[in-house]
């Protein structure tokens, strides 16, 4: 991990969601509090039982969150790409990190010290209630994804997961890259990679996707969401 210096820290956190608003003394408190850093892809940002330094936000690229086995294999919890944060939560409760962070591709981290962001807090109700708002929607997605792993197929979460792929604008068919392996998918869907590629071979033989290494591509939306295997 290489600390960056290139790039002004005080704008590239004035454009982050988190931060808009902001005036400039209580951007200035975090600004002085935050390092940015570079991180090569499969290198670890921190890893589960380190103690937490503060806040990530994800500038560029992406940042696996997993919850690693005994046994070798893993968990993933959440795939933090550009606008992304993690941490906050750990950082008030002053606990261990309970997860692993890994980049899983080339990636510009920055990292909100705890001390900085605690006065920016304390400064700013607005702050205050962005953050509460991040953490809320943190825990939607955790009870979303809690839904797919026990009350769905594995159809319906592979399905649930194409769907909500489609690019902004676009209501029929599309195409998208995957941005992560097919294992990490598959993890993020509490399926096995084998399991995850036999659906989308199902899917495939019955004309609703096109898969052509890691581009897919989706005839119809509607009509993928009305699929029944």
């Amino acid at each position: 991990m290489i600390q960056e210096k290139r790039h002004p820290i005080r704008e590239i956190l004035a454009r982050q969601p988190l931060f808009r608003s902001l005036n400039e003394d209580e951007l200035g408190v975090i600004a002085n509090g935050t390092r940015e850093y570079r991180i090569r892809r499969n290198e670890v940002l921190f890893q589960k039982g380190d103690q937490p330094e503060g806040m990530h936000i994800v500038i560029m690229g992406q940042v696996k969150l997993s919850i690693p086995s005994a046994q070798g294999a893993e968990k993933v919890v959440h795939m933090a790409g550009p606008g992304h944060t993690f941490g906050e939560a750990i950082v008030f409760l002053d606990k261990p990190y309970p997860v692993s962070a890994i980049a899983t591709q080339d990636s510009i981290v920055m990292l909100v010290q705890k001390n900085a962001l605690e006065s920016a807090l304390t400064e700013s109700p607005l702050l205050s209630r962005k953050m509460l708002a991040s953490l809320s929607m943190r825990l939607h997605e955790l009870i979303d994804d809690m839904e797919s792993c026990t009350l769905r197929t594995s159809m319906q979460r592979v399905v649930c997961y194409l769907s909500q792929q489609v690019p902004a604008g676009q209501i029929e068919g599309f195409s998208f890259h995957l941005n992560s392996s097919k294992q990490t998918i598959a993890s993020q869907l509490n399926l096995a990679p084998e399991t995850f590629s036999r659906v989308l071979s199902q899917l495939s033989d019955a004309g609703l996707i096109q898969v052509s290494g890691r581009t897919i591509t989706v005839a119809n939306r509607e009509n993928l969401l009305r699929f029944q295997a």
